[in-house]
């Protein structure tokens, strides 16, 4: 199964411009998606899907969507507007007032848990009680099938001073208790940081996608809100994606950006010597 994964897309930042930057951006990364092969199975835009949560941006975005093959779901982010998102997609599920569901196919090895923590008035993350008894249910429903929790804010540390969550806030606690013995959760992915990040959180491969809007700068100093320093803080590298692949036994996470790339080495008469080598060695290995 291949999942792909977008973030992050902040569609209106510039809403009077029929060419606007991060359209131009997002139309490039569904263009690489569309052309693959194999094709994803589904899309998951995780969060912040538009920069200003307006109904004309929900609605533009509805329109890139719909040149995918594949099924395209989404989850909310700190950007995003839960009535106007529901106004241009109402086939998307809700509980309890969020944007919250799962996606469990029977043709699909993999049950997936979309997690609503957009806080209205917040930048960073919320999980409140009703949200954790929700996810409660949904993960007592089902404790065999390999199981997928996506959600928009990751609930680590980044190191990035001033695009991070604070690991002592209480609904990061909330969050961890509640998936805390769910032995059939594989992996989580997550969004808002607008950088690629890999780690570990409470026991599970916790996989942060780069955006499709302009990535925010590495810079592990500590910052001082008294003093500006003029370091860089977004800078505009390639409009990037996700793409995780489950093999049966785990999750596998890729991340590749939309830019052209130059080859250095193609598959032809003089790189087959190499390839045969390889795969021998790999079935020899299965032996």
């Amino acid at each position: 199964m291949l999942i792909a994964q977008i973030t992050d897309i902040h569609l209106g930042f510039d809403p009077d411009n029929p060419a606007e930057f991060n359209r131009k951006r997002l139309d490039l990364v569904l263009t690489r998606l569309c052309a693959m092969d194999p094709q994803p199975d589904l899309l998951f835009a995780t969060g912040d899907l538009t920069d200003k949560g307006d109904i004309d941006s929900y609605r533009r975005l509805r329109s890139a969507f719909g040149q995918c093959p594949f099924p395209v779901w989404s989850c909310m982010g700190n950007h995003d507007d839960r009535e106007n998102f529901a106004r241009a997609f109402p086939e998307t599920p809700r509980a309890g007032g969020f944007v919250q569901y799962v996606i469990d196919e029977h043709r699909w090895p993999v049950r997936m848990i979309v997690l609503d923590t957009l806080e209205p008035g917040r930048h960073g993350g919320a999980f409140c009680e009703a949200r954790a008894d929700w996810l409660r249910e949904r993960l007592a429903e089902e404790t065999e099938k390999p199981t997928l929790i996506v959600l928009h804010h990751p609930p680590i540390e980044t190191g990035i001073a001033w695009m991070t969550t604070n690991r002592d806030a209480g609904w990061v606690g909330r969050l961890r208790e509640t998936l805390n013995g769910a032995d059939n959760i594989v992996a989580m992915v997550a969004g808002h940081i607008h950088r690629p990040v890999m780690t570990g959180w409470a026991g599970l491969p916790l996989a942060v996608s780069p955006s499709t809007a302009p990535q925010v700068a590495l810079d592990l100093r500590a910052i001082d809100p008294a003093n500006p320093d003029k370091r860089p803080m977004i800078v505009a590298d390639p409009p990037a994606f996700s793409l995780h692949y489950w093999n049966g036994e785990s999750l596998i996470s890729h991340w590749d950006d939309a830019d052209d790339h130059v080859q250095l080495a193609r598959y032809d008469e003089t790189m087959q010597p190499l390839v045969r080598y390889l795969r021998e060695e790999y079935t020899r290995d299965a032996n």
